[in-house]
């Protein structure tokens, strides 16, 4: 009898564990589970009666990842950042204070920020106001060795800058999709906040496409994070978990200049279009689409009395969409399978495109959802570099031309200062030291046969018909 139960008893523990090990390993992983498995007889051992119960748990958060390593992007991320100091070299007293204190020139730290390895031969992408104004760059690697770097390119408007030290084998970091990259996905912040090197932050990404100028001419498109990122950062990597550089870092929104919760960085895909650009042409070819239009939302939707409440509405076209017939109260919802829920999504994606490629445009007219190819038209321009400002002009076709009744002239893109402020779509310039101006080749021609500090003569033309020259 006693062999008896202890053959019942195995068998009993037997199929309660079997039955336990199926419910911990195959049952569903929503919610924590206590199942509850009772069975009574005497103990083979004393031979008092018993009851026996067991408890098979199940973690609620069995089937959630644990938090992601960083480690692995750290490492390589680290190394492929430099510390970048803008030197500024001047051979008098720069005030009456240096003058007193017997100071007769040297050299100056005018600002500090971050860059980016892209090449292992030495290749560094950061901001344009890291280095804007420099006399000298000085880059220090975070092994604490120092280069004298020199400046390939820039993109002013863009805010990013190519530069290049004398080296080989060093550490880089590979681009990564930036379009790919996705809101709420882990990202590091890199860089050298407060001249402390080789920091390493985390975050989230919070939005794509973000503006934070509205209002301005140029548009933007930032990569949002939550990682914190201070003064020194600028020019440091945003990398994803695999180490691979998906932007860089190039603001914060703050009331006292330093992290308050959100930073902005220029997405990995522009960048890159840039850099490759400077290293292929020596400037950048920037392509448009050539609409001008808005970001629509739910008012102008209800006021127009359209059914879309996101895309972009077409005010005007030109170039290559005029020929592609896209026209004006068209609503641009996608190009090339990228959704445009606004002007800013528009912007960014024909911003690493380059001239004469060719974009699937979809959008919406009259109700009826429409497709057109369309052949991209090159955006030239150049920078007017004064001491007050710097002015960027951009060729004007002859209907634009007509809003100012001229018949040449180049139109003001933008200017990069708030000392001078020209609204763009109110003037024109159409000379040049007594000049005229018909393109932005003539502008670069006589622009670059000034010598150094030698003045500027631009004559401005109003929508009016007045004429206005200034000394620059």
């Amino acid at each position: 009898m006693k062999k008896l139960l202890i053959f019942v008893f195995a068998a009993v523990l037997g199929g309660t564990l079997a039955l336990g090990g199926y419910l911990y390993f195959f049952e569903p992983e929503n919610q924590q589970t206590v199942y509850r498995q009772k069975f009574a007889g005497e103990d083979p051992y004393t031979g008092s009666h018993m009851t026996t119960t067991h408890l098979v748990t199940r973690d609620s958060n069995a089937g959630i990842a644990a938090n992601p390593d960083f480690t692995t992007a750290a490492e390589k991320t680290i190394h492929a950042v430099v510390h970048v100091k803008n030197v500024e070299v001047v051979d008098a007293p720069r005030n009456i204070s240096e003058y007193l204190r017997g100071v007769r020139g040297g050299k100056y730290i005018r600002g500090m920020g971050s860059g980016v390895i892209i090449t292992p031969d030495g290749y560094i992408v950061t901001n344009n106001h890291v280095i804007e104004g420099a006399s000298e760059l000085e880059v220090t690697l975070s092994n604490n060795k120092t280069y004298t770097a020199k400046v390939i390119g820039k993109s002013p408007q863009e805010d990013i800058a190519l530069i290049k030290i004398d080296e080989e084998d060093l550490d880089y970091l590979p681009f990564g999709d930036s379009n790919s990259a996705k809101i709420g996905q882990w990202v590091l912040a890199v860089g050298n906040p407060f001249n402390l090197t080789s920091t390493v932050t985390a975050g989230i990404i919070s939005a794509k496409g973000r503006n934070l100028d509205e209002e301005g001419t140029q548009m933007q498109s930032y990569i949002q994070t939550d990682a914190a990122i201070n003064p020194g950062n600028s020019g440091g990597a945003l990398v994803n978990t695999n180490g691979e550089l998906i932007g860089i870092n190039a603001a914060i929104t703050s009331r006292t200049g330093n992290y308050i919760g959100y930073s902005f960085a220029i997405p990995s895909n522009n960048a890159r279009k840039i850099v490759e650009d400077i290293m292929e042409y020596g400037n950048v070819k920037q392509a448009i689409l050539g609409i001008m239009g808005s970001t629509m939302n739910p008012e102008k939707a209800q006021m127009d009395g359209l059914s879309l409440s996101q895309g972009v509405l077409v005010a005007s076209t030109s170039d290559g969409a005029l020929k592609a017939g896209m026209k004006k109260g068209d609503i641009i919802t996608d190009i090339d399978g990228v959704k445009i829920r606004k002007m800013s999504d528009l912007s960014s994606y024909i911003k690493t495109k380059r001239p004469n490629e060719k974009v699937k445009v979809s959008f919406f007219r009259d109700g009826k959802e429409k497709s057109a190819t369309v052949q991209l038209t090159e955006y030239e321009t150049y920078v007017m570099v004064f001491d007050e400002a710097d002015l960027e002009v951009a060729n004007a076709d002859p209907s634009y031309l007509r809003n100012f009744n001229a018949k040449s002239g180049v139109k003001i893109a933008q200017t990069t200062s708030s000392i001078l402020q020209i609204p763009m779509d109110y003037f024109i310039i159409i000379g040049i030291d007594g000049q005229p101006v018909r393109s932005v080749k003539d502008v670069r021609e006589i622009m670059e046969q000034k010598r150094r500090g030698e003045s500027t003569h631009v004559t401005f033309q109003s929508r009016r018909g007045q004429q206005e020259t200034v000394v620059f």
